[in-house]
């Protein structure tokens, strides 16, 4: 397996009043924080939810090669209902951003993760709650870069 193609990827992190949004650099280097996108639950079901077609956008933008979308997997290991609703959400990402693929990756820690390097750098309450979202997406586009990059070495 050769390394990693080049071009940018979009980590996100679903949840269920917001969608926390990273980027990669060209060469897969490293995520930065993007943009938290408002869920768009009022949307007709025949309808593009305006998070998903923020989501396109961006994608279309940024020349995104391939999206990464954290599953929240509980820390038994298995796939509980917040895992389904993201699972169902990459599903019709996938269809709006298609044929750019979209990838699920574990993300059992990602916000905790997050939460604790905030409140490190003193960033906390409110201030915190705006941003974590990015923090997490990066966190999980981070670390799947990094197994990317472990795989090809």
């Amino acid at each position: 397996m050769g390394e990693l193609s080049r071009g940018v990827r979009l980590g996100v992190d679903v949840g269920q009043v917001r969608v926390g949004v990273s980027r990669s650099d060209p060469h897969g280097i490293l995520a930065t924080p993007l943009v938290t996108l408002a869920r768009d639950l009022t949307a007709a079901p025949d309808a593009v939810p305006t998070d998903l077609a923020e989501l396109a956008h961006l994608v279309t933008e940024h020349e995104v090669v391939e999206v990464v979308v954290g599953l929240p997997i509980n820390l038994a290991g298995r796939h509980g209902p917040a895992a389904q609703h993201v699972t169902a959400y990459a599903r019709r990402l996938a269809e709006v951003v298609a044929p750019v693929p979209v990838t699920l990756t574990d993300e059992r820690m990602s916000t905790v993760v997050a939460s604790r390097r905030l409140s490190e750098r003193g960033v906390r309450g409110k201030r915190q709650r705006a941003v974590v979202d990015q923090a997490a997406a990066v966190e999980i586009l981070q670390s799947w870069l990094d197994a990317q990059r472990r795989r090809t070495e």
